[in-house]
């Protein structure tokens, strides 16, 4: 007698074993790594924002400064910097979602979210080598970011996707994740004092 049935559907957000290829969970683990860096690139610019701004009156600002106090560093009252660090945000707990779920439908999310990122990006750095006339280098720094992550996810799909690799246990995701942004965050915060900001 013949043998008619067939295997569930697994749902569209259904997380998976994987397969063999641990290339594929390197590349998330770089996804981290880049979203990692970007959290510190714009987490700085945003509390320079926050604790550097205003400039002094009678300061002429240069450099960075001109970019960070040009009309096009806010969207209404908030810095772009601090949109910025929330998107970084949202990209590190994706990436540790994505690395030991191994969720198809955060997978097909973040090509569209990083693919806007690199828009967004493309902007900014029009912005400054154009009508602004000046570099910001962390602003630099967070469009190369954004625009890794993008690539890396192209990767990832073109080497089957992130089920190609064998979910890794969320013991060995969160707490290293976790130690990391706040490590980035650390050197972030130091790097107020450091730099030749006004005040220091």
């Amino acid at each position: 007698m013949t043998d008619t049935t067939t295997a569930p559907t697994l749902p569209e957000d259904s997380t998976s074993t994987g397969g063999s290829d641990r290339t594929v969970n390197g590349l998330i683990r770089m996804f981290i790594a880049v979203a990692v860096i970007g959290w510190g690139a714009s987490s700085l610019l945003t509390a320079i924002h926050f604790w550097v701004l205003p400039l002094p009156a009678g300061a002429q600002p240069e450099g960075p400064m001109q970019v960070m106090t040009s009309q096009w560093a806010y969207v209404g009252p908030v810095p772009v910097a601090l949109i910025g660090a929330l998107y970084y945000t949202a990209m590190i707990a994706a990436g540790a979602t994505w690395l030991h779920t191994k969720s198809r439908l955060i997978e097909r999310l973040l090509l569209p979210v990083t693919a806007t990122g690199v828009l967004a990006s493309a902007v900014f750095v029009y912005l400054q080598l154009g009508p602004i006339g000046a570099i910001c280098p962390f602003c630099m720094m967070s469009a190369a970011a954004t625009t890794l992550l993008f690539l890396t996810e192209v990767v990832i799909r073109r080497r089957g996707g992130s089920t190609a690799a064998p979910a890794v246990p969320a013991e060995r995701v969160w707490p290293a994740t976790f130690v990391a942004t706040m490590a980035m965050t650390l050197v972030a915060m130091w790097s107020l004092t450091v730099l030749p900001l006004p005040g220091n």
